[in-house]
């Protein structure tokens, strides 16, 4: 007869490893509160920075030790280093004459609530991990909507950026195809037609990474050409969707655009939608920038013809005044999301006592089920805050500040000889560029012009950027930044006059 093995006892623990844990409460209180002024300094004082980051390449790398320490640290030594070598080497999107590509404007209340949000660390990817999370998301995503004059039928869910929510998006409008990718996939099946996906030659360029990510290759994303105020021309979206079609391609999806990233135009999403209705297509609402303007009722012609749409996104940290990173994907119809991204493995089904996630605590459920991310922040509590901070009334009174300011750069660029706007001015967008007399050669002026950007970025006032329109460098100029006024603006307008006539050019 066998006998049971003799237990083997545990190892005993050295009484100093019984000691190890968190820094304790006392110690994070007294350090928070030195978190907490070290923050309001730097936005007390960001004004008085360059705007552009002043360093070169790997400057900060060569500024710290090659090595992690092997001994612990004190956290004053920390947050020093943070003072004395981060903080300087930072572009700063907080600066009151950040004006360059799309700000993203942190706001108090947005940090104080991303700082909540780091301390609670829910992971929201079942509803019975973080009720609290999925819940207040469906909560604010659903405010959200309501301020942008949504349909209360759709659902909205948080990912971090855009580029994945068009993701997320364009994976359930191949889904929504019925030809079985999900399950089958892409390779090895000859009978499956070539997808193709629509945007316009001013569509993100987020857009078409997603179709390759997607598996459907950049041949697979169609750029259609746009009229002459750089939206997308239905005309010519017909005709390339006709084109494929006698092709034998698939025609998949439309992307329309409500502010486009180079001069903030808007797609004529009325006509697009009725086309995709026609041909049985998912229309896709990038309305990362624009959507936002729409909390402003004034604006919300903007959005005119996205109620037709199966999917649109927005990012509050854009327009809405929420720290990075927070973007809204709302979609028509949710269970089209969770038919794309449903994987349930045993670890994570819901047991019998688990009825408010079995029964779907929210309109999408379990948040997992949503898009390609098994963890996920608690973002839904820093727009929650915001929005409840500043009111609907508040951000609408922000948002026409901005948009009045950056009508007072085009009045500038307008009224002023030597300067020319180079399309229309839309939202807070502006793109124009310096056009001496007697100078019209293309080239010289292309030059010119990026001749007074790089002193524009030099003089460490302001920061702006530029794009390409049909083939021609132009100034963009964007306001965005909650703490950015009047006098900002006009600090701007002279340094473009300065920069101008600097050049031997003007």
């Amino acid at each position: 007869m066998s006998h049971p093995p003799t237990p083997v006892p545990p190892p005993a623990l050295d009484p100093a490893q019984l000691a190890l844990g968190d820094m304790d409460v006392e110690a994070f209180r007294r350090h928070g509160h030195a978190v907490v002024e070290q923050v309001a300094r730097y936005l007390e004082s960001v004004a008085e920075r360059p705007p552009l980051a002043r360093l070169r390449p790997g400057s900060l790398v060569a500024a710290l030790p090659p090595h992690p320490p092997a001994e612990p640290e004190a956290l004053e030594t920390i947050l020093d280093d943070v003072d004395r070598l981060v903080v300087p080497a930072l572009t700063h999107w907080t600066h009151p004459r950040f004006f360059a590509y799309f700000s993203s404007s942190a706001s108090g209340p947005g940090i104080l609530g991303e700082w909540v949000a780091a301390a609670l660390n829910s992971n929201a990817m079942l509803w019975r991990t973080a009720p609290a999370a999925t819940e207040l998301e469906q909560v604010a995503t659903g405010w959200l909507g309501e301020l942008m004059g949504l349909p209360a039928s759709w659902a909205g869910h948080i990912n971090d950026t855009a580029s994945v929510s068009t993701l997320v998006a364009l994976a359930a409008a191949r889904e929504a195809a019925g030809l079985r990718i999900g399950e089958e996939g892409l390779a090895g099946r000859p009978e499956l037609p070539r997808l193709t996906v629509y945007g316009s030659t001013e569509t993100h360029s987020s857009v078409a990474k997603a179709v390759v990510t997607l598996g459907l290759g950049r041949a697979g994303y169609r750029a259609v050409a746009c009229d002459a105020a750089f939206r997308m021309d239905p005309a010519a979206l017909a005709e390339a969707i006709a084109e494929d079609q006698a092709l034998g391609r698939r025609p998949l999806a439309v992307v329309a655009t409500v502010g486009t990233t180079s001069t903030a135009s808007v797609d004529p999403v009325a006509e697009i939608a009725r086309i995709c209705a026609d041909a049985g297509l998912w229309l896709h609402i990038d309305a990362a920038y624009g959507g936002a303007l729409a909390v402003a009722p004034e604006h919300r012609h903007l959005l005119r013809g996205t109620e037709a749409a199966d999917s649109l996104v927005v990012n509050p940290h854009k327009g809405l005044f929420v720290p990075l990173d927070c973007s809204v994907l709302f979609v028509r119809d949710p269970a089209r999301l969770r038919r794309a991204f449903s994987l349930v493995p045993p670890y994570l089904r819901a047991s019998a006592g688990d009825a408010p996630a079995a029964a779907g605590a929210s309109s999408i459920g379990d948040l997992m089920d949503t898009g390609i991310a098994l963890g996920r922040r608690f973002r839904a509590l820093k727009l929650w805050m915001v929005m409840r901070y500043f009111g609907a009334d508040g951000l609408a009174a922000r948002i026409r500040a901005q948009v009045a300011l950056a009508a007072r750069v085009a009045g500038f660029v307008d009224s002023r000889p030597g300067w020319e706007r180079m399309a229309p001015a839309s939202m807070a967008v502006v793109c124009f560029r310096h056009h001496p007399a007697g100078c019209d050669d293309e080239e010289r002026l292309d030059a010119h012009n990026r001749a007074i950007l790089e002193r524009l970025d030099a003089g460490g006032v302001v920061f702006c950027s530029s794009t390409e329109l049909r083939g021609r460098f132009v100034l963009r100029v964007a306001v965005g930044q909650l703490r950015t006024g009047p006098a900002d603006v006009d600090r701007l307008l002279l340094e473009l006059e300065r920069a101008a006539s600097e050049d031997p050019a003007a």
